[in-house]
């Protein structure tokens, strides 16, 4: 079976039931060791689907211990060969209604926010497809490593459901022509694609994905939290900045950083040749 065909009966079978109900709570697996907090997509029934409720797990998940100086990174990732399938059918049929269909984006958008607003990277690690609203949780994710099967598409167009949002997260990652490619046609792009239009940093051998995602986790460890939180918050300031602002407010940050207690220490030891001992923010 093709993709869409995948896609088409998926939909059929989220869409296909007799009553709406919230009480299904989509499954999260959080692993916490070494710096490295990894947040686990773990519904293979639903194929991983952002339902208010995953969504809502996700953002606590998220924004828990976001003050602790010892959190370093942020690792999302999926049990099962759909990193997500993106949002929950059952909650935009019309038998959900207006208000649910509202409050799914509303949520979606938090948790969008939430990514945004982490003081450590977040790092979406892929096996598999992502599509809608899941391709767009990998678009905003701060780095995006995949393996070689993994395959990225924003199908809604082809059942009524333009992939709006997600085309949010994707315009500010692709080129115009992938993501309209994407949004236009509902065809998937690959691994490789991804890598080339910038979607995604490194695509690996599925039995190396791990290897990988832990070398830029401990590539991350290395630098100051402190001045890695700094820097994040000040790229997507200035993102949406004209350019004479971004520079202005850059200038600024750079002043800032100057002031940071890693900031001094990083200057110092450069000219004095030695290894930088960070504090991270500790006091």
């Amino acid at each position: 079976m093709n993709k869409l065909g995948f896609f088409r009966n998926f939909f059929k079978k989220e869409i296909s039931f007799r009553k709406y109900s919230q009480d299904a709570i989509s499954t999260l697996s959080v692993e916490y060791s070494n710096g490295v907090k990894t947040i686990t997509l773990n519904d293979k029934k639903t194929r991983n689907a952002l339902s208010i409720n995953m969504m809502e797990n996700l953002i606590n998940n998220i924004r828990s211990n976001n003050s602790d100086p010892f959190l370093r990174v942020i690792v999302l990732a999926a049990n099962g060969n759909v990193f997500s399938a993106g949002h929950n059918l059952k909650e935009l049929s019309s038998l959900a209604g207006t208000d649910t269909h509202q409050k799914v984006f509303t949520v979606a958008a938090d948790l969008m926010n939430a990514i945004i607003d982490s003081p450590v990277p977040i790092i979406a690690k892929v096996n598999g497809i992502a599509a809608a609203a899941g391709c767009q949780l990998v678009a905003q994710c701060d780095l995006a490593i995949c393996s070689e099967n993994s395959t990225f598409l924003t199908p809604g167009v082809n059942f009524g459901i333009f992939c709006s949002t997600p085309g949010v997260a994707l315009s500010r990652s692709l080129p115009k022509s992938t993501t309209m490619k994407m949004l236009l046609t509902g065809k998937s792009i690959s691994a490789n694609e991804a890598k080339d239009a910038g979607l995604v940093v490194e695509v690996c051998q599925e039995n190396k994905l791990d290897i990988s995602v832990n070398e830029y986790c401990e590539d991350i460890k290395m630098k100051s939290r402190q001045v890695v939180e700094l820097g994040k918050r000040f790229y997507y300031e200035q993102i949406n900045l004209n350019l004479k602002d971004a520079y202005h407010k850059g200038g600024n940050t750079m002043v800032e950083n100057l002031q940071l207690q890693d900031g001094k220490e990083g200057i110092d030891s450069f000219i004095e040749k030695r290894r930088a001992i960070w504090t991270h923010g500790k006091k």
